[in-house]
């Protein structure tokens, strides 16, 4: 027996001494804290064409499923629309898709897109127009007829043109049903000018003014081989894809075109505070300023700035300190979008129990004015540089993306190698650089607010902050009638206290 325990006391402290001889275990390191070194982004590139007719295409081969899609843009939009006809630009780009060919009606064209399983569009936005063809690869030499016939031959029919009017009608009538889309078109007005064809909206009045010949006009002035450029990708041979794009637009010559000069843009003479009526237990809040031009130097910089600021969903700082912390809104955040041909815009959003819309706005200004008074910390930096750079590369997720990206690039005039430098310019952007671009950008005194609720439950008052300019949405017309002249509010003495919570 003795020897048995002896025995055994003789295992244990052998075991115990094996196991204080194990290194400790390694403990993983927390995520938060752990960095990688950039990975280098070459996004493959598209080869560059030019077809005699002064067709631009950019062509990217992807044989990975039988698909090919075209995309088109066409120097064109609706800052070109006369101002008594307002809308007509997004008449003509709808119309060239429903309203037929000169070979095929409306109705034929749907019919044979649905026998081929394939998909066609047209559009014409603010400053580009858009046309697209998906089709399956054993149906390509079908489906890029119909798509050059469409673009080259639409026949506006008329009953086509006028569905598409009342359709336009009706959405006017519908415009001031949701305060989301209010506050965003009245903000931009109020930044751009009302007038101004960055703003400017059609009414029931230039609606009616504009006829089938109006569309066929448009489309006469603006649409050429020279004024067009493709983006194709899928499972295509390139010298097929061009032989089939040469003879499918045959025929179609180049056109020298002139465009009307649009406005530049500049700041308003607007009341700072502005404010709009509307029923309900909440307050959509916008504020904001003019921004810049995509190829403005400060782009990168103000593009992280706005990604601490508010662009992050969950990590920005009106996030955490308004919405977190404060409880004041249901979502918060700010966003850059840059101009193309002019300068885009720069503003914060909330949407807001209407008792706490005053305390919002206040807080939200509050974090602007953190931006200008003190620079970012390192680590803030570096995690929204991350964030930045690491969700960047899902905008080349696939090669339509890739493919349409380099020639929006040509179409707005940026350098080819843009999306290149991204990178190494947002690498190279320092808190000093952050601090400089917030004190030349988001300047207080030019800060332009608008909310779009119930008044007469703010508490403390929006005049709070400044004689506030109301804007009356009912005697805007739908006929185009001048909109009533705002009245003023007087500003109250002193600012709002930001203790209130919305729950």
């Amino acid at each position: 027996m003795r020897f048995l325990i002896a025995t055994v006391l003789a295992m244990l402290t052998a075991s115990t001494l094996w196991a204080g001889s194990e290194p400790p275990p390694v403990r993983p390191q927390d995520p938060r804290t752990m960095t990688f070194p950039s990975e280098p982004f070459t996004p493959p590139r598209a080869e560059r064409v030019t077809l005699p007719n002064g067709m631009i295409l950019y062509l990217l081969e992807d044989h990975e499923l039988p698909i090919v899609n075209l995309t088109a843009m066409i120097r064109t939009g609706s800052v070109y629309d006369p101002p008594a006809k307002i809308g007509l630009a997004e008449l003509t780009g709808t119309v060239i898709r429903t309203g037929g060919t000169a070979s095929r009606s409306g109705d034929e064209v749907d019919d044979e897109l649905e026998f081929v399983g394939a998909e066609l569009s047209s559009s014409i936005g603010q400053d580009a127009g858009w046309a697209s063809l998906n089709v399956l690869t054993k149906d390509l030499d079908r489906g890029v007829t119909l798509f050059a016939d469409m673009l080259m031959r639409p026949a506006f029919a008329p009953e086509k043109v006028d569905l598409a009017k009342k359709q336009a009608i009706e959405g006017i009538r519908r415009r001031n049903d949701h305060p989301g889309s209010i506050v965003s078109r009245e903000f931009n007005k109020l930044l751009y000018g009302p007038e101004h064809p960055f703003a400017r909206e059609s009414t029931e009045a230039t609606i009616n003014t504009v006829t089938r010949d109006d569309l066929i006009a448009f489309h006469r002035r603006y649409y050429h081989p020279n004024t067009l450029m493709v983006a194709a990708t899928g499972d295509f041979q390139r010298d097929d894809l061009i032989a089939l794009l040469r003879r499918s637009f045959d025929g179609w010559a180049s056109e020298r075109v002139t465009w009307p000069a649009v406005p530049r843009v500049a700041e308003q003479p607007n009341a700072r505070v502005n404010f709009i009526a509307r029923d309900g237990t909440q307050t959509q809040v916008r504020m904001g300023w003019l921004g810049i031009k995509q190829s403005d130097p400060d782009f990168f910089a103000l593009s992280l700035l706005d990604d601490i600021l508010g662009g992050q969903a969950f990590t920005s700082r009106l996030f955490q300190e308004v919405r977190t912390k404060a409880g004041l809104a249901y979502s918060v955040g700010s966003a850059v979008v840059p101009g193309r041909f002019d300068r885009g815009t720069i503003f914060l959003y909330a949407q807001t129990k209407t008792e706490s819309t005053t305390q919002a706005i206040a807080s939200m200004r509050e974090q602007v004015e953190r931006l200008l008074t003190s620079p970012v910390s390192e680590r803030e930096l570096t995690d929204a540089k991350q964030a930045f750079l690491n969700s960047f590369v899902f905008s080349f997720s696939n090669p339509a993306q890739i493919t349409n990206r380099q020639m929006s690039l040509e179409y707005y005039g940026l350098p080819a190698d843009f999306l290149e430098r991204f990178r190494s310019n947002v690498e190279r952007v320092t808190a000093r650089d952050l601090l400089r671009v917030a004190r030349r950008h988001l300047v207080l005194d030019r800060l332009v607010i608008l909310a779009v609720g119930d008044d007469r439950l703010f508490e403390p008052p929006l005049s709070t902050f400044g004689a506030v300019r109301v804007i009356d949405l009912e005697r805007a017309s739908a006929n185009g009638e001048p909109r009533a002249k705002p009245s003023l509010r007087a500003p109250v003495a002193s600012p709002p206290g930001m203790s209130h919570r919305a729950d």
